[in-house]
């Protein structure tokens, strides 16, 4: 890599000019597929106590539930998973205040069937089947049957409503759901293909009723803004992330991008470690400098350095 510090690296001058630019190669964390069109794996460093935590949860078919400050890694260690066991892509439930499990599990587009279903009529085609529009979501898809389990990742748990955790608990301990649109549909047709998440196929729905072959690798994150209830945790398997020390940072920067740029990126390596300590700071951060750093950015110049190693607790 280039370790120059004139101006070349400037895409964007702000001076109003357009120009014919090439876009430099992304990091490698921020490169989301491969030339055949799958999702390009990471690095993913993790202490033998706690993937001894993460294979506890695979065997004993448990949701994983994953807490820790921000940037220790609980998302990524998903997609580790997923790739590590050839479990196919990584279907992603991110929480907010508004989800529901019901989303989660599948979305029945009502009016477009009715639309569809009353243009068919008009010009004397066949209407379409009820399955064209449910689709499952990414829990759904998961519990769907299947020959190998599916990994999930239910991202920021604690960002959701107070009362989901509790309206998982019979999804998370029987492993089942019902559609009940499919439920209600004659004996004749109790067999429907629906629509899957990742948009990967079908899969077919017996009387309404979604069961499980295999529990799906259930992934949970949380921040730790908020207590869950004790009858979600009891159904958990708990790991708690620590932030990264000295050492592991190290080896964190030299699997991403190569240990030969170690010596060279010590002092921003000690400059996150001084500014971690009144403030958080999340470990990709300390790679976006070391990357930017190793292409010939002078982080020193007009505050860079602050831009990317911002804190992400307090005021802004």
């Amino acid at each position: 890599m280039s370790t120059s510090t004139n101006g070349s690296w400037r895409i964007f001058r702000g001076d109003g000019v357009p120009r014919s630019v090439t876009m430099p190669p992304a990091p490698p964390w921020r490169r989301f597929r491969t030339s055949d069109g799958s999702e390009a794996p990471l690095p993913y460093l993790i202490a033998h106590e706690h993937a001894d935590v993460v294979n506890a949860a695979l065997h004993l078919r448990r949701p994983l539930l994953v807490t820790g400050p921000a940037g220790t890694g609980k998302s990524s260690l998903a997609r580790a998973v997923a790739h590590e066991l050839s479990l196919g892509e990584l279907l992603r439930w991110p929480v907010n205040s508004r989800s529901g499990v019901k989303e989660a599990l599948y979305e029945y587009d009502a009016i477009g069937r009715l639309r569809e279903t009353t243009l068919s009529r008009d010009r004397g085609e066949v209407e379409p089947g009820i399955g064209s529009f449910i689709r499952l979501g990414p829990l759904g898809t998961a519990l769907a049957p299947q020959a190998t389990p599916r990994a999930l990742l239910v991202d920021e748990m604690d960002k959701g409503d107070v009362d989901l955790p509790n309206d998982l608990l019979t999804v998370f301990e029987e492993g089942v759901f019902e559609i009940p649109e499919l439920a209600r549909l004659p004996e004749d047709m109790a067999d429907v293909d629906v629509l899957t998440a990742d948009h990967q196929g079908w899969v077919t729905v017996h009387q309404g009723r979604v069961q499980c072959t295999e529990f799906p690798i259930v992934v949970i994150t949380s921040n730790g803004e908020r207590d869950f209830p004790p009858a979600f945790l009891r159904r958990c398997i708990r790991l708690d992330l620590p932030v990264p020390d000295e050492e592991r940072l190290r080896a964190i920067v030299a699997a991403h991008l190569g240990p030969e740029l170690l010596p060279e990126v010590d002092d921003l390596l000690q400059a996150f470690l001084r500014r971690r300590a009144p403030g958080e700071l999340a470990t990709d951060q300390l790679l976006n400098a070391v990357f930017l750093r190793t292409n010939g950015v002078d982080l020193d110049a007009d505050g860079l350095l602050d831009a990317v190693l911002h804190q992400l607790t307090g005021t802004v």
